[in-house]
């Protein structure tokens, strides 16, 4: 039923661009202390990625900015020092209400940071009455007034590529600063992972996250077995990380000899990653905070059916293993321990 939904909704939104006035102007925007919306919907690594971009618009133009997220990542941005108010977009009300209530703030510009096309984006966009709209150049573009150009996606990172709206917005003068991940922790939620960690205080500490919210992105329970035992150096203590559903492969794993670390709060669970020496995980939203920190990662990766650059970790020191294939379960623990154990003997030396 939601295949079918999203067919017609498609459908609908190819005959609604079809009939649409091309709005595309020349020159370049100036956004310089504007009232500008940003809208970034969709899922917890999306939102992450966008930060960049918000801090950078921020720091050369010194907009207003508000922006409008999703129930899945409106979080991310709390506490985040560039950003007046996050909207939160609640599908219940409908477009027609959304845009009603956008509208009314009465924003200077908008910005959408989707690469991607997306009906329910492009039709808010459309109804919404700023005079300047910035997107990225694609099958929407009549939509907008000015348009990005979309970077390589089999060369570049998806945070440059977002970044590119900022190097559109300076004219491509001059070399932009480079910007990292930002996402605040609360005291509350850093001193549930110190309360948990206490016991642990000066070892070297590998945060094992074994969730990545499919099961095609699940190494299996023997593997990540051997992976702990394969961990055995003097004052290295592994700790299993996982979403709540996950608890039972992650007992299976730990056989009550390996902490777990799980929690139903986002905060509280990154929370960890705050504490760890490296973090292993399989492609996942943590590797983002994992960059925020700057922590080490090895990363566990599927590339399947596409030439992308992977999401690897864009400010953290990092060793990935990738597959082509559809899921993580075909790659050998050999294969992950020839690379895992120069990269954990490279920090736990220091």
């Amino acid at each position: 039923m939601k295949n079918i939904e999203i067919f017609f909704r498609k459908v609908l939104l190819k005959i609604f661009l079809f009939f649409s006035k091309n709005h595309n102007t020349n020159g370049i925007p100036e956004i310089s202390n504007k009232k500008l919306l940003i809208i970034r919907l969709n899922r917890i690594g999306d939102a992450l990625v966008t930060t960049p971009l918000i801090n950078s618009l921020k720091n050369n133009f010194n907009p207003m900015i508000y922006l409008l997220a999703d129930k899945k990542n409106h979080f991310v941005f709390k506490n985040n020092h560039a950003i007046e108010e996050v909207i939160i977009f609640d599908k219940k009300k409908g477009l027609r209400e959304t845009i009603e209530y956008l509208n009314k703030m009465d924003f200077d510009v908008i910005i959408d940071t989707h690469t991607d096309v997306s009906t329910t984006v492009s039709l808010l966009i459309a109804y919404l009455s700023a005079p300047i709209k910035i997107g990225f150049n694609k099958e929407n573009r009549k939509i907008y007034t000015h348009l990005v150009p979309i970077l390589n996606t089999k060369v570049f990172h998806v945070i440059d590529r977002l970044l590119e709206i900022t190097n559109y917005l300076l004219n491509y003068k001059g070399s932009l600063e480079k910007y990292n991940i930002e996402y605040s922790i609360s005291e509350e939620a850093l001193l549930h992972a110190d309360s948990f960690l206490n016991k642990y205080i000066d070892k070297f500490i590998v945060g094992i996250n074994i969730s990545a919210g499919s099961d095609a992105r699940f190494w299996g329970i023997e593997n990540y077995k051997r992976l702990i035992m394969a961990l055995d150096y003097d004052n290295v203590i592994p700790i299993i990380l996982c979403a709540p559903s996950d608890i039972v492969k992650a007992e299976s794993i730990s056989e009550n000899n390996i902490p777990i670390y799980y929690s139903e709060s986002f905060e509280i669970f990154t929370a960890i990653i705050t504490k760890l020496d490296i973090l292993i995980t399989p492609d996942t939203s943590i590797v983002h905070i994992a960059s925020a920190l700057k922590v080490p990662v090895f990363g566990l990766y599927v590339q399947y059916d596409t030439d992308d650059t992977i999401w690897y970790p864009y400010a953290s020191d990092y060793e990935i293993v990738l597959t082509k294939e559809a899921t993580l379960k075909n790659i050998s623990f050999n294969e992950v321990k020839t690379k895992l154990i120069p990269f954990i003997e490279k920090y736990h030396e220091k």
